[in-house]
């Protein structure tokens, strides 16, 4: 999704399609462009919600782009347009940014979004949705056990507070900062620990061998069933929090 060297698997990503779909629905709902020429999804991943920004804008152009040479071809198979591309480096164009759950990847973010901000036409559109559950016991436990096998994680400073990024974007326009916790019902065998290796253990997966790898998460699992205890029927609660940001210059 972003320059960072991270490997990215589209069915792993999907298997919560619905849980990671949601956070998106909501934003979306508070973008107000009525008429978009362009609308771009930046850190588009498999490209499974690029197609309804094109069902909500039909006859804007709508792109996509990812760093993800596999997020690519998944989404291209989808019949999206999208390239390969750094976020980092992107040049901003179009009359609505859209990013979902990529920014995290990205240090210093904050001043990207001024960036992309400004680079906006009047009357713009910029809509983010970042995780910020970084202080949660699934990404802190993470952590602790990463730092055993000296692989360093992202800490509780990767994504700012809605109020820091409410600041950065009012003196261009103007601006809707909130946040949800979504409590999410997960179901099977270990399954926060299936959820958080899609996305946050990428880079733990990808800097150990397989035998290193089954070592960490041997070791993680314990922790994170006594830290999310499953319930009667099964189930295990994962609360996620997100910030949300829309601003219209």
């Amino acid at each position: 999704m972003t320059g960072v060297a991270t490997t990215w698997d589209p069915a792993l990503y999907l298997n919560f399609d619905d849980h990671r779909s949601r956070p998106f629905a909501d934003l979306l709902a508070r973008i107000g462009a009525q008429a978009p020429r362009h609308v771009v999804d930046a850190g588009c991943g498999p490209g499974h919600l690029t197609a309804v920004l094109a069902a909500r804008w039909p006859d804007a152009r709508v792109s996509a782009f990812d760093s993800s040479p596999a997020m690519v071809a998944a989404a291209r198979e989808r019949g999206v347009e999208a390239t390969e591309q750094d976020v980092e480096t992107w040049a901003p164009e179009g009359d609505v940014i859209v990013s979902n759950a990529v920014l995290q990847w990205v240090p210093g973010h904050r001043a990207l979004l001024r960036r992309w901000l400004a680079a906006l036409p009047d009357a713009g559109w910029l809509a983010v949705q970042v995780p910020g559950n970084f202080t949660a016991p699934s990404h802190v436990l993470a952590r602790e056990v990463a730092d055993r096998f000296d692989v360093p994680l992202r800490h509780d400073n990767t994504v700012a507070e809605p109020a820091e990024y409410a600041a950065d974007l009012a003196v261009a326009a103007a601006v809707d900062v909130w946040e949800t916790t979504y409590l999410q019902r997960l179901t099977g065998e270990d399954p926060v620990l299936h959820w958080i290796s899609g996305t946050a253990l990428r880079p733990v997966r990808d800097a150990l061998s397989d035998a290193a790898y089954r070592d960490y998460v041997e070791l993680l699992a314990p922790r994170l069933r006594e830290a999310y205890p499953t319930n009667p029927d099964g189930s295990t609660w994962f609360p996620f929090r997100r910030i949300f940001l829309v601003a219209r210059r």
